[in-house]
């Protein structure tokens, strides 16, 4: 299927991509596009900052240069500039205002049927996966092009809620783009008057038509303050509503100044903030910023888990406030029609975002799609895409990457590409970063249906790169089609999990199961292996680990996506330990930071592990995300025998009391991707052993799980 997606945020190019079609997941609707609406903010917006030169990147945003300038303390100037590159490299896939039928649900998708008109916002796409809670059936009455202008209204709309207008209230919209227009006619609807502020005299005119009692031209000089206090019969106004897109603060200044006592501001848009404590302290005035279109936005349990909010506690939702306005659509208090002022077919994308971005006057920007018939149920375009060539002959370590997020495409592919597998398949969810990191990195396909690859006679391999969740599920439907696997951490979440991978592992030895536990592989790890082997007296082991804090509704925090961070990261330095120690794990216990105070949300991110080994060794891991993150992330001390060995963010390692051998220095940090990519790679193209034996990659999975469990119990 075809997908406009910005290239990158280096350039700001934008281009029309053939890419995989997406599936409809649990919860999730699979949409066939019929009309799609270009943000003329947002996307803008995203454009324009990619055009601009670092400089002007960085002025955009200050607090990511505060997060590179860390990352440059913390692990060097070479790890951190990659890492930014990597990021601007991605592409975006832009869009919010989608409009198509229905062509598939998901499992447990109700209210909802195969062939009905929807809005969503989905992306600029023939094809299109939402969850159930981002859509809405449209009337019968509203158009496909009427209904495509729909989520930009509830945008609009979300902010009038908090305003709370009432019948015959006096009503600012300062800024008349395609969201203050809208809202002008949703407020003239609401039964208030209304006052239009903007600098654009069309939109002005606009404003008039649509019901604004008076509109004024901020550009030409005319006094805003004068007009408003004039408007509102010489009491102030009630509420001013901020749709505007600039930097200046003089926005929600002016709107304090022409606002009445206990008046209301809320915005919308984007402005300045530094706001005048004297502007709003004497009237008492209420200031409040409005998230996009209503609650549940950014809530993942009700964006993506599909949990409504009871409507007896949260009357207006998202998906409440676009079916309000396809009903304010239907009934004719809403008309769309003036705003739109430029068509294009979905092949001619990239004359639509010229026009974005040029001076040439424009509002409502639509994109249209080949037609879907009425009741049809048309088959999806096709889930793989052919990037290249494949191979005249099945090779060893020929490649299905199953995931293709950040860490995959920046770190596991580079690696594997390096160690010299044939790279033949990548699969992600939607379909954009597979077929990306696909082209990038010389795959032969994209796809979004793992159980293809799977099933591909020409894969020999998997490496499984998803989120933490399906792990298990992947990794047992890859050893049951007879490919050896390579996981990144954790194996999987469950010890029901861990026994069912056990058991089909064992059975297959001629198969590999390979977990990611890098740091096994890296240069300074393995010199400090060679020196520590020459000890044969037990050890002590010190592990501090900068984890940096994590928001509570992160995926990774969740225990049913991403297990918690004992199991997803903190596997890592146990098996390091246990790697170090040559031997197993008799004894483990685990004391998290200040339990009292969350005693109602306690995490697992401020933690000490104390770890046993048989051969007498203790190691204690302390994981904490209360640090600063310009101090670095990693930091591994051993005492042995009067020795000591220091290792410091796998750039430094010092040693002392050890003949021959004082330090090795790296000049860019070696975490050992690369070294672990090979040595698996190798094992599989010549029949070596697994590069790290099944029984530690199983024990410390149980250690790290039990250990999670212990947390939580």
């Amino acid at each position: 299927m075809k997908q406009i997606l910005l290239q990158s945020l280096k350039g700001g190019a934008t281009q029309l991509a053939e890419v995989p079609a997406p599936s409809a997941g649990s919860g999730q609707l699979l949409i066939h596009t019929t009309a799609s609406l270009v943000s003329s903010g947002t996307e803008r917006m995203l454009v324009e900052f990619g055009k601009a030169n670092w400089l002007d990147k960085a002025r955009q945003q200050p607090d990511k240069v505060r997060m590179v300038l860390d990352k440059v303390r913390a692990d060097g100037l070479v790890a951190a500039v990659e890492a930014v590159q990597s990021k601007l490299d991605q592409p975006l896939a832009p869009g919010y205002c989608n409009v198509g039928r229905v062509v598939k649900l998901g499992l447990g998708v109700e209210g909802f049927a195969v062939g009905d008109r929807v809005v969503s916002n989905g992306k600029h796409a023939e094809m299109v996966c939402v969850p159930k809670n981002l859509c809405a059936r449209i009337p019968d009455s509203v158009s496909d092009e009427s209904a495509a202008f729909t989520v930009l209204a509830a945008i609009g709309l979300q902010g009038m809620r908090l305003a709370n207008p009432t019948l015959g209230e006096c009503v600012v919209v300062t800024g008349l783009g395609l969201i203050g227009l809208l809202t002008v006619q949703m407020l003239r609807a609401q039964g208030c008057r209304v006052l239009g502020v903007d600098l654009d005299a069309n939109r002005l005119s606009l404003a008039r038509q649509f019901g604004a009692e008076w509109v004024v031209n901020s550009g030409t000089g005319e006094d805003v303050l004068a007009a408003a206090q004039t408007f509102s019969r010489g009491r102030g106004v009630d509420a001013v509503i901020i749709t505007a897109s600039t930097k200046s603060n003089e926005p929600v200044s002016q709107a304090a100044q022409m606002c009445r006592k206990r008046g209301r501001i809320v915005l919308v848009g984007v402005t300045g903030l530094e706001l005048s404590r004297a502007d709003f302290y004497a009237k008492e005035l209420i200031f409040q910023v409005s998230c996009s279109y209503g609650p549940g936005r950014y809530d993942p349990a009700y964006e993506e888990g599909g949990q409504d909010y009871p409507v007896g506690f949260v009357r207006w939702t998202e998906q409440r406030n676009l079916e309000a306005v396809l009903d304010l659509m239907a009934g004719g208090q809403l008309d769309v029609t003036p705003l739109i002022t430029h068509r294009f077919p979905l092949e001619r994308a990239s004359d639509a975002y010229e026009l974005l971005t040029s001076r040439e006057p424009s509002l409502g920007i639509l994109l249209e799609y080949p037609a879907v018939r009425a009741g049809s149920v048309q088959p999806a375009e096709g889930r793989t895409v052919l990037l290249a060539p494949a191979a005249p002959a099945p090779t060893k370590a020929s490649i299905a990457f199953l995931g293709a997020g950040n860490y995959a495409g920046r770190v596991l592919m580079p690696a594997f590409r390096e160690a010299g597998a044939t790279l033949h398949t990548v699969v992600s969810a939607g379909g954009v970063s597979a077929a990306h990191y696909g082209r990038r990195f010389g795959f032969s396909k994209a796809s979004t249906d793992a159980s293809e690859a799977l099933a591909d006679v020409a894969v020999d391999t998997v490496v499984v790169a998803t989120r933490h969740n399906v792990h298990a599920r992947q990794v047992l439907a890859a050893l049951r089609a007879g490919k050896h696997v390579f996981c990144e951490k954790p194996l999987c979440l469950t010890l029901d999990e861990l026994a069912e991978i056990d058991a089909e592992a064992c059975g297959r030895p001629r198969q590999h199961l390979m977990v990611g536990f890098n740091r096994r592989f890296a240069p300074q790890v393995v010199k400090m292996k060679i020196l520590l082997g020459t000890v044969a007296e037990p050890k002590s082991f010190i592990m501090l680990v900068n984890a940096g804090a994590i928001p509570l509704d992160h995926w990774t925090q969740d225990k049913a996506v991403g297990g918690g961070r004992i199991v997803g990261e903190g596997c890592h330095f146990i098996d390091l330990l246990r790697h170090f120690a040559g031997a197993s794990i008799v004894g483990y216990r685990v004391v998290a930071l200040d339990r009292r105070q969350h005693a109602l949300q306690v995490t697992d991110d401020k933690v000490t592990i104390t770890l046993e080994f048989a051969d007498g060794s203790v190691g204690t891991v302390h994981y904490l995300a209360n640090g600063d993150r310009g101090f670095p992330k990693e930091r591994l001390e051993v005492f042995c025998a009067g020795k000591v060995l220091q290792l410091d963010n796998f750039r430094r390692l010092r040693g002392w009391g050890w003949k021959g051998f004082s330090n090795m220095h790296l000049w860019r940090q070696d975490k050992g991707q690369v070294a672990c990519a090979r040595t698996f790679v190798g094992a599989v193209k010549q029949g070596q052993p697994a590069p790290i034996p099944l029984d530690e990659i199983l024990e410390v999975s149980r250690v790290s799980i039990e250990l999670q469990n212990a947390l939580r119990a």
